[in-house]
């Protein structure tokens, strides 16, 4: 039962350096489709299923009057849910096709995201939300890399980059629209009308991407031996949880990850008081615009450094940014500033894990720890929303929420330094 199959995910990653030569240049020319397909469901992915859950918490606040508990509770709901379809993600990629089960995620992603904008009761909420986390699952960070690994040996840092850059622009594109549209329209309406035309667009390019058989890898056959035997390789479940080098790389994300999703999930609550309807979507874009940045410099470089100490520099960065706006939070620039401060990390905190796991485990290991990690760092995220809107709504306001993201945060910058030997539990 734990056996997870490898042939969707054998080909091997980056140990073969740097990609940079004839054969690195040819891998991404064949590529670029599926890379294309996988940053615009990227894009779709992370506007409505991330970011938007911002947007869905102030105006169900706004419209129903409901507390902030009650519907953060139903986004960490949806993360939950999410986090125990993501492990099933590579089984079913292997099954049905990447083209398959991303064309059902995104559809389901959709029909859950409209539920969402009609509910008249808290029951109608959850439900909606477990639709929608269906979706989520079959369309986020496991679904891309995966699918992705399929195609890229040399160059596959570069290409989940790449693809996961479409999670910053949805929430540069898609977020503020949402605000925008929502205070025009009302949120049905303005979900409604942005779901097709967004489903419109995506549903050609995945089946255009993803309509080809993926690549294999061409290394030779020392090469893949040699890429095998250097690094630990498991193949169930239950072996990768003994291994104290996974924990290692899931516990740290999952911290992080609580925090940040808890704080973009609030963002626009938190900021709509000091900077207004257009000021708020201008702090979400400016957080998304970030994360592109951040991204795309690391991008280029991040195979060549420690990448363990960059994301502890990273989660650090995040605890800064919320900090200036908890200390000056009557201050639109460091509000704007701030977000600006804690969304450049934004982005590299969903990318590293994969990069870091292709370099610390083998390649026939990739899609079980990406599937396993991913479920472990939203059990951690699906904690966020809920427990800042029950610390909100206990204290009555937002700094005890903010000061907890901050410590968090540095908490996890501690242990992702902590790099143990290779022991099993």
């Amino acid at each position: 039962m734990d056996n997870l199959p490898s042939r969707a995910i054998e080909s091997s990653p980056h140990r073969v350096p740097a990609g940079r030569g004839p054969d690195g240049r040819a891998e991404f020319a064949r590529g670029w489709p599926v890379v294309l397909a996988c940053f615009c469901l990227a894009v779709f992915a992370w506007g409505f299923g991330f970011y938007g859950q911002s947007v869905y918490l102030a105006a169900l606040r706004a419209s129903r009057g409901w507390s902030a508990t009650l519907i953060s509770g139903a986004t960490t709901t949806y993360y939950l849910w999410g986090a125990v379809l993501l492990a099933m993600v590579p089984r079913a990629i292997e099954r049905f096709g990447a083209m398959g089960v991303t064309l059902c995620g995104a559809l389901l992603m959709g029909t859950g995201t409209i539920l969402i904008s009609r509910v008249a009761a808290p029951w109608q909420l959850y439900g909606s939300m477990l639709v929608m986390g269906v979706g989520w699952a079959c369309t986020s960070t496991t679904a891309i890399a995966v699918t992705l690994a399929q195609w890229f040996d040399q160059r596959r840092g570069l290409a989940i980059s790449l693809a996961l850059n479409g999670a910053s622009v949805g929430g540069l594109a898609v977020a503020p629209a949402l605000v925008a549209l929502t205070h025009k329209m009302g949120l049905p309406r303005a979900v409604l009308l942005l779901i097709a035309g967004a489903l419109l667009l995506l549903l050609p390019v995945l089946v255009f991407g993803m309509r080809r058989t993926a690549h294999r890898s061409r290394l030779s056959a020392g090469q893949r031996a040699m890429a095998i035997d250097s690094l630990p390789s498991f193949t169930t479940r239950g072996a990768l949880m003994r291994d104290l080098g996974f924990w290692s790389v899931a516990v740290p994300f999952a911290l992080a990850l609580l925090a940040q999703v808890g704080f973009i999930v609030h963002q626009v609550a938190f900021v709509l008081p000091h900077l207004g309807v257009a000021g708020a979507g201008t702090a979400v874009a400016l957080t998304a615009g970030a994360a592109t940045t951040g991204r795309l410099a690391l991008a280029a470089v991040i195979d060549r450094l420690n990448q363990r100490r960059v994301a502890a520099i990273s989660f650090t960065s995040q605890a800064a940014g919320l900090a200036l706006m908890l200390l000056r939070p009557a201050s639109p620039s460091a509000l704007y500033l701030g977000s600006v401060i804690f969304g450049l990390s934004v982005g590299n905190v969903v990318t590293m894990p994969a990069l870091i796991v292709q370099r610390e485990f083998s390649a026939r290991s990739f899609g079980l720890v990406i599937g396993l990690s991913s479920m472990v760092g939203q059990a951690g995220l699906s904690a966020g929303p809920a427990l800042l809107g029950a610390v909100h709504d206990v204290t009555g306001g937002y700094p005890a929420s903010v000061s907890l993201c901050i410590a968090i945060e540095l908490l996890a910058a501690l242990l992702i330094l902590l790099r143990p030997c290779r022991l099993r539990m």
